[in-house]
């Protein structure tokens, strides 16, 4: 029998405690216990990229991490690094480009994008579409997400 077990942890820079079940995913802790539904649930099994989150620096797929695993980590959500004006930039980018459309994928997508621009590169376009290609976007065909990071990357130089 699995007792539920305490965690602490840093979401978007506010200290969360609680008493999660063993196996409940961080996603799903982030969605239903903390109301942070930007990330969302696709696939469940960390191939889709729409519950992209980082933590502790890394992105993570959420559906794949638990949230016991995440005790004592910080984890950063499309809400922190939006409210804190980190992809202030890629989000005007988005808009301008036409790079989201139904918005299901859009957060992971944000998140993969920021990834990438972190590591500080000038990446081709090919090496944009390789490091998202782990987030399915259904609806643009990927053409103007990739020109939009493409913008926001050069624009920094």
């Amino acid at each position: 029998m699995e007792h539920d077990q305490d965690i602490t942890l840093s979401v978007n820079g506010t200290t969360v405690r609680r008493r999660v079940q063993p196996r409940q995913h961080l996603v799903d802790f982030l969605r239903d216990e903390l109301g942070l539904t930007g990330s969302h649930t696709g696939c469940e099994h960390g191939v889709c990229g729409a519950c992209t989150l980082r933590v502790d620096g890394q992105i993570v797929r959420g559906c794949l991490m638990l949230a016991v695993q995440a005790n004592g980590c910080r984890v950063d959500t499309i809400e922190g690094l939006s409210d804190s004006k980190e992809l202030a930039g890629l989000q005007k980018a988005f808009h301008e480009k036409n790079a989201l459309q139904c918005g299901f994928c859009t957060p992971g997508m944000l998140m993969a994008a920021q990834d990438l621009i972190l590591k500080n590169k000038k990446p081709s376009r090919e090496e944009i579409r390789n490091h998202i290609s782990g987030n399915y976007c259904r609806c643009t065909g990927y053409q103007a997400i990739v020109d939009a990071i493409e913008e926001v990357i050069h624009g920094q130089g």
